[in-house]
């Protein structure tokens, strides 16, 4: 037989119904042979990891689901079987294809919800908004059925709008899979393998409807939306107070006191740089020797040194005294005279601020007294 000639291998491959280098991304593909080239055709090859699906009139007909190359003239296949039934009256006006189908693994799909999903953390009481991310692998099961539902008027159809098809039918389970779940959201994260787990069994049945079956589900990472993580932040913060207060009832006794003395002499050291602090009100010296013997007395391991006391109101006039002014008995401990009103309390002639008594100097202003 001649191999170039009219019935050579030129003319047998118009008559041999396939799928030629498909396209990465389509799922289902329609055979671009016209009508009589359907009804003339004697051989159909069907590659692996592809099934064929012959539809007649809008419908459905038969589905070869195994590879290789089929006689039409001798087979005994079910597929060729009906073809042959329905051509055998086949005229060029009716409608009839053959759809090649994809029924390999789709492996390594992306997902990502939309939006936050919204549901009440059952252990805090308060709303939150996860968003969610991972992948999926998935396979065409029964393609008749997805073809019959969804593609039966395409000409081809891509894995992309699978996938779209596929995600959108997955965010109803996750969303009540979250709200029905025991876990916070601080358990979300290492549970994830679990709750993956529990959304591909969901989702079993509901991608069936549509032909597919999900072999590989995983949640890759998690995010909460801006006011979750600020009420997620506050608790963190309490928390963090609630267990630095329980780690404090096993701190040493010892431990506390040099801790209380630390933040005494923190509080000294800034008392004496305040203008305004315990040094504005007359103890600018003695805070400074307060605050050397305090931290001597830490430093020395003893109980930690009291705080100075302020300056000691000036005395007030000792019994028989007479008023500085106008030479009056005054009562003892009187500040003022009954006679004339003066004051009996030193002042410096420097500042005007009172003077302890007997001192030699202004505690004040350092002005000497004389």
């Amino acid at each position: 037989m001649a191999l170039f000639g009219g019935g050579g291998i030129k003319g047998q491959l118009r008559s041999v119904i396939e799928w030629r280098d498909p396209a990465p991304d389509l799922l289902i593909w329609r055979w671009d042979g016209s009508g009589d080239e359907l009804k003339n055709a004697s051989k159909l090859l069907v590659n692996p990891g592809q099934a064929a699906i012959f539809v007649y009139e809008g419908k459905v007909q038969a589905v070869q689901r195994e590879p290789g190359l089929t006689e039409l003239a001798t087979a005994n296949v079910p597929f060729w079987t009906t073809l042959k039934k329905v051509l055998q009256a086949f005229e060029s006006e009716h409608k009839a294809n053959v759809f090649f189908v994809r029924i390999t693994e789709f492996l390594d799909q992306k997902w990502g919800t939309k939006g936050a999903i919204k549901y009440d953390d059952p252990k805090y009481k308060f709303p939150v908004g996860l968003r969610a991310f991972g992948n999926f692998s998935f396979r065409l099961a029964e393609p008749e059925r997805f073809f019959g539902g969804v593609t039966s008027v395409r000409a081809a159809y891509t894995t992309e709008e699978a996938r779209t098809a596929l995600v959108d039918r997955m965010l109803t389970p996750l969303t009540d899979l979250l709200a029905e779940s025991s876990f916070s959201y601080a358990q979300i994260d290492k549970n994830r393998v679990e709750l993956a787990d529990q959304l591909k069994g969901g989702l079993a049945p509901v991608l069936a409807k549509l032909g597919f079956e999900l072999t590989d589900f995983r949640i890759e990472n998690t995010d909460f939306d801006d006011d979750t993580k600020a009420r997620i932040s506050k608790i963190a913060d309490k928390v963090a107070e609630a267990q630095a207060i329980n780690a404090m009832s096993g701190v040493e006794a010892g431990a506390l006191r040099n801790y209380a003395a630390v933040e005494q002499l923190g509080a000294l050291r800034d008392a004496a740089r305040n203008e305004g602090g315990v040094a504005g009100l007359g103890v600018g010296v003695g805070a400074g020797l307060g605050l050397g013997q305090a931290m001597a007395g830490a430093l020395g391991g003893g109980a930690p040194a009291a705080a100075p006391a302020a300056a000691a109101a000036p005395a007030a006039a000792p019994a028989g005294a007479t008023c500085r002014a106008c030479q009056k008995p005054i009562a003892p401990g009187a500040r003022f005279c009954s006679e004339c009103g003066a004051p009996q309390t030193l002042t410096c002639s420097n500042c005007k601020k009172e003077l302890a008594p007997g001192a030699k100097f202004c505690a004040e202003c350092g002005a000497k007294v004389g």
